[in-house]
């Protein structure tokens, strides 16, 4: 019956010009082979093995790796493989903290005082008792981002091993670290610097945020402690200072893939909402902010992208620390109410 139905087609189409039946002939034969016996595709065969090898000669590297922890197929590793679904629609969580406290305080002004320091405040972490916002954060991801970040580090131990694992995560925590140093160094001062390290002013991600750099004035606070007594939690913000004027808690984040949306940064907004709040009512800080901004740094140097957050924005973002921070609360609730007397 096919056979038939081919003939007819190469009666109608022999005229045609440059119409082979040989061709034709190939064309219909090998079509349905393909069709009546579909390769299987290994899922393996689809790995970008270049990529891991790159990988694992980073880490490895006496230079440190490439990576930073704003990075790391952070997009897979925390929140999982693109969804094809919409987005939920605005509004759709109505979810509401129920013990509501206000990122603001009334009682304080955002203008700076004539009593202010001129030196930025350095206040040191001390109490390990109350959570951190980085702990309540990782005690509160979904059950999704676990399982992904689970994967993801069993995979990092099988292609580094142990010891390779280890000294990836060293070498990501360094290269965080002299950055924060390399901004520390270039936000402080003059009178209050010692001396500088030039190898840490030279890097790509130093060369990234130069330009936002130039819009920032008016430092307040360098890795400065926060606490929040009400809500019973402590933090470690980068730094408080002036962003095209208007003052801000801001967040320096180092990143390999490109992050042009405030949506690419995951829970970094609650981070800084949670700064924010913290800070507006801890006592050692004498005035308030009302503003974010993410700085998303590479290490390649394009230019950094700048996240700004509002007052509106910070309000909304503060909404979702506070049912974290809840949700943080009630599991310690639990674990206190199961363990043996």
């Amino acid at each position: 019956m096919k056979m038939k139905l081919f003939q007819t087609i190469c009666r109608q189409l022999r005229s045609s010009k440059g119409f082979s039946v040989e061709s034709a002939l190939a064309a219909f034969s090998t079509s349905s082979y393909s069709y009546g016996r579909k390769k299987k595709v290994n899922p393996y065969e689809e790995v970008d093995q270049e990529k891991y090898s790159n990988l694992v000669q980073s880490v490895l590297s006496s230079r440190g790796v490439a990576h930073t922890p704003g990075s790391v197929e952070e997009d897979a590793l925390l929140c999982g493989p693109v969804s094809k679904h919409k987005p939920p629609k605005q509004g759709e969580d109505r979810r509401v903290p129920q013990n509501w406290f206000p990122i603001f305080n009334p009682d304080r002004s955002d203008k700076p005082n004539a009593s202010d320091p001129s030196v930025p405040l350095r206040i040191p972490l001390q109490n390990n008792v109350i959570p951190s916002v980085t702990r309540v954060l990782q005690q509160t991801m979904t059950k999704q981002q676990v399982f992904w970040l689970e994967r993801w580090k069993q995979r990092m131990i099988l292609e580094l091993g142990e010891d390779g694992f280890k000294e990836y995560n060293s070498n990501i925590f360094l290269q965080g670290k002299r950055f924060h140093e390399a901004l520390e160094s270039i936000l402080s001062p003059q009178e209050t610097l010692k001396e500088r390290d030039e190898n840490l002013l030279k890097s790509g991600y130093i060369e990234s945020v130069q330009h936002i750099l130039k819009d920032v004035s008016g430092v307040r606070a360098l890795e400065s402690a926060v606490q929040h007594e009400t809500l019973n939690y402590i933090g470690l913000l980068d730094c408080v200072a002036e962003y095209q004027g208007k003052l801000c808690v801001i967040d320096w984040k180092t990143s390999e893939k490109p992050k042009p949306f405030i949506q690419s940064t995951f829970d970094n907004p609650l981070q800084v909402v949670a700064y924010m709040g913290a800070m507006n009512h801890d006592t050692n800080y004498s005035f308030q902010v009302q503003c974010g901004l993410i700085v998303v740094a590479y290490k390649d140097g394009s230019p950094a992208h700048p996240h700004f957050m509002d007052a509106e924005l910070c309000s909304q973002y503060w909404a979702k620390w506070l049912l974290r921070l809840e949700e943080y609360m009630e599991k310690k609730k639990n674990q206190n109410i199961q363990k043996p007397e």
